[in-house]
């Protein structure tokens, strides 16, 4: 690797494969890879991962327009709080935009909804339903 690069990873504390599934219909996401915790070379270690877990992602990797996200359930269910922090989509259009950020607010909720801005000509923020 030579250069150096930022990717968000998220975990979802058990909804994991819900969430990608939503991230496919919404936004379009591509799995690039997933793995379970079941299938890791290594066992984790005692106590480390809360019953049921064995089954849920370890690892997945998005492809969403080129970017790069990660994704887990984690070890536990209590690893799902998303404070401190925002994820921007571009889009090309106000048509896709507009397409993706309606997905999006299904379930969810509205923070602000698009319109014009000083710096955009079609912006919102949406906190979606994970």
């Amino acid at each position: 690797m030579t250069t150096v690069s930022l990717n968000p990873y998220l975990f979802f504390g058990g909804r994991c494969e819900e969430a990608i599934e939503f991230y496919h219909q919404a936004i379009g996401a591509r799995t690039e890879m997933l793995m379970y915790h079941k299938d890791s070379p290594d066992s984790p270690p005692p106590g480390m991962l809360q019953p049921g877990f064995e089954n849920k992602v370890m690892h997945a990797t998005l492809n969403i327009g080129g970017a790069t996200l990660m994704a887990s359930d984690g070890c536990d269910d209590k690893s799902s709080s998303f404070n401190g922090f925002r994820l921007s989509l571009v889009f090309p259009g106000e048509a896709e935009a507009t397409r993706a950020f309606n997905a999006l607010a299904s379930g969810g909720e509205v923070q602000l909804p698009l319109t014009k801005t000083f710096w955009s000509g079609c912006f919102g923020m949406v906190t979606d339903r994970f």
